[in-house]
């Protein structure tokens, strides 16, 4: 039978983004800004660009600024307005639009249990269907068609649940979920096992899984039986691994440039790389830069020159 068309996205939003504290004790980390733009918009964004007609958030306590942001200000709007600001009100009227293109509904995960216990509290809202998950961590920008789209693509090929999945070194995969598959040629790979966040040296692979997921509804069904696992916590990785040998699962290596803002260095690499690519930007921050280089090639050689005793 073909695979249906994905029309519902998971947002993951209720984790406490303890690896940025204390700027993310009143604020949530997917509303920390990428430039100029905070980086859950640009999931939604890719969500609407891909064919999501629903967007639902699972939020934690503390997450009302997401609801905010995709929001309607009047009075920010009126401040603008009476200012002749034309030029910032059309920004928000950017903003503004995306919840005219898609639908978001807001729902809460009471406790904070993990990946897998996030996606399995929007169960009720996509019953029955496949449906994507995108993580606000992992920015996606570029390539042929959005990063969601292929992996949906992938989707109503195979009626496989897909991963986005892409090579590292195995020295750095440890964080992630990995994946091994059949060894196939190609961007999508059968998948036949998985491991969550392998200690240094037991790496099965260099395939990690980063933040784009199309589950069917078998993974749901595997969340629902899921006990604790890695960190204590339900782990999405666990559930889909669980229904390997009787549904399909399919890692696609997606194309398009990956940021990775779960961590402070991550995040600063992804602001300035993406600010170096803006006109306007680039021109102020390359003599910054290339100073700041100097600095530290300075500080470097001065370092070496101290521990050679020369």
């Amino acid at each position: 039978m073909a695979a249906r068309t994905v029309r519902k996205a998971i947002f993951p939003a209720a984790g406490l983004g303890t690896r940025f504290l204390p700027v993310t004790k009143a604020q949530p980390k997917e509303m920390l800004p990428l430039v100029d733009k905070p980086t859950i918009q640009y999931g939604v964004e890719e969500a609407i660009a891909s064919g999501i007609e629903q967007v639902i958030m699972v939020t934690g306590g503390g997450k009302r600024a997401i609801v905010d942001h995709f929001d309607r200000s009047l009075e920010l709007e009126h401040y603008l307005r009476k200012r002749g600001k034309d030029d910032l009100l059309r920004i928000l009227a950017e903003v503004d639009r995306l919840s005219d293109l898609v639908d978001i509904t807001y729902i809460q995960q009471k406790e904070p249990l993990g990946l897998g216990h996030a996606v399995w509290t929007a169960r009720r809202l996509v019953e029955g269907e496949a449906c994507a998950v995108l993580l606000a961590d992992d920015v996606i920008l570029g390539g042929s068609d959005p990063c969601l789209k292929q992996l949906i693509d992938a989707h109503h090929k195979t009626g496989a649940t897909i991963l986005a999945v892409r090579r590292f070194p195995r020295s750095q995969v440890a964080r992630y979920g990995v994946v091994v598959t059949d060894g196939g040629a190609g961007p999508l790979h059968k998948v036949t096992d998985m491991v969550e966040k392998p200690k240094p040296g037991t790496e099965p692979s260099d395939l990690a899984i980063l933040g784009r997921y199309v589950l069917t509804p078998a993974v749901m069904a595997e969340l629902d039986r899921s006990e604790p696992g890695a960190g204590s916590e339900i782990q999405l990785t666990d559930a889909i691994k669980g229904t390997l040998g009787n549904h399909p699962v399919v890692a696609i290596e997606f194309d398009g440039d990956y940021y990775d803002t779960g961590t402070v260095p991550g995040y600063l690499r992804a602001n300035l790389t993406l600010a170096m690519r803006r006109e306007g930007l680039r021109e102020e921050l390359g003599p910054l830069l290339r100073d700041l280089l100097q600095e530290w090639l300075a500080a470097e050689a001065a370092r070496e020159s101290s521990n050679t005793g020369l």
